[in-house]
């Protein structure tokens, strides 16, 4: 199934994806993407039913962030054995965790804003998963049954505040708008193999990024029972692990966003995304 939350910020309704494209509406079936209605089971319950007997969805809704009251958006930093090569830095023997705030998630085709100050705002396509049972110390057959499914996720970093303003890379990972997800969130039976999907990003109609998840140092099920040895998950934690290379910062000479640049990124079988982006402005 394809997952989606359409309508205005703050007034997202849950849908559906159905085999011919059509956006259909989920509202009669649960309240929203998130928590419980993550569960295997209810997730079964909706695999049952035949997506065209759902209303239809007229016009061209937003789609927000595909799930909603995420408690943990967990990042991992250089997965890639080839954009660790481009970064000039020794890839890591286990997994680099940082947190991205929650309050930087919006939707595929949402606006990035700059923040303010920023002079190195970079791009990075990444494969999201997302949680969808509770996990402790989970082992990597209990770490794949937790993930109700993936999403594309664009994890946009301030370089000169992520690396030049002290060790920790947070303060260049969590500002506002640097968390676009989706536009769906597609279930883990419709993936074949997680480990072998295409990822691509365009900077104003030039290809950056070009990529494949076969290339990740730690897989999927590894990565989601190593981050579950330090903290609970919970149904709706979103986990990003990591980017192939062609990041602005890695290019010669480096590159970063601008107001009036537009992103474009996606996943082979999860969907694209769009965004314009903006210069900062007081709300």
């Amino acid at each position: 199934m394809k997952l989606v939350r359409f309508g205005a910020v703050g007034h997202e309704k849950p849908g559906i994806i159905d085999g011919h494209g059509h956006l259909r509406s989920l509202e009669k079936e649960v309240d929203d993407w998130g928590g419980a209605s993550l569960s295997p089971a209810t997730l079964a319950r909706l695999k049952a039913l035949n997506p065209e007997t759902l209303p239809l969805v007229g016009g061209n809704p937003r789609l927000g962030c595909p799930v909603t009251g995420v408690g943990k958006f967990i990042a991992i930093g250089l997965n890639y054995s080839d954009h660790a090569a481009e970064s000039n830095m020794t890839p890591p023997t286990e997994p680099i965790v940082f947190m991205k705030a929650t309050s930087c998630l919006v939707g595929a085709h949402d606006e990035v804003i700059l923040p303010r100050g920023s002079h190195k705002s970079d791009w990075e396509v990444e494969l999201g998963v997302v949680i969808g049972s509770r996990l402790s110390y989970g082992s990597l057959e209990e770490a794949w049954e937790a993930i109700a499914g993936f999403s594309v996720v664009n994890d946009l970093s301030e370089r000169e505040f992520q690396l030049e303003r002290g060790p920790q890379w947070d303060k260049g990972k969590g500002c506002d708008t640097f968390g676009p997800v989706g536009p769906w969130l597609v279930t883990k039976d419709e993936v074949s193999d997680v480990h072998q999907l295409s990822m691509w990003l365009d900077v104003n109609g030039h290809r950056r990024q070009t990529g494949s998840t076969s290339k990740m140092i730690f897989n999927v099920p590894t990565l989601v029972s190593y981050v579950s040895q330090f903290m609970t998950l919970l149904p709706g934690d979103i986990i990003t692990t990591g980017t192939p290379p062609g990041v602005g910062m890695g290019l010669k000479p480096p590159q970063y966003l601008a107001p009036g640049d537009v992103i474009t990124l996606g996943i082979e079988g999860l969907g694209e995304q769009r965004q314009e982006v903006s210069a900062y402005r007081p709300t």
